[in-house]
């Protein structure tokens, strides 16, 4: 259950410091999250940071990238393991 960010991001700066897996980076237009690094804080918190902070409300699940706890778990170790091993993660 990767997260994403809408369009009503108002680029307040807050989230993108809180993501453990530096999932989050400014796109074009507003803040962006990477599926493939975003584990739901799953790993690091017992909720996700950027949620938790987001004055707007504007980081909802996102609807392409639906992932269970366990596999949520499993990348988490993943992306621990490539950041050891001096590995680039996705």
């Amino acid at each position: 259950m990767a997260l994403m960010i809408t369009s009503e991001c108002i680029n307040c700066d807050v989230c993108e410091p809180e993501c453990p897996n530096d999932a989050i980076f400014m796109g074009i237009e507003i803040y962006e999250i990477n599926p493939a690094k975003c584990t739901e804080c799953v790993g690091h918190f017992d909720e996700p940071q950027c949620v938790q902070v987001c004055p707007v409300d504007c980081i909802p699940i996102h609807p392409e990238h639906v992932e269970s706890k366990d596999s949520l778990w499993v990348k988490y170790q993943q992306l621990q393991a490539a950041a050891k091993s001096g590995a680039t993660p996705v």
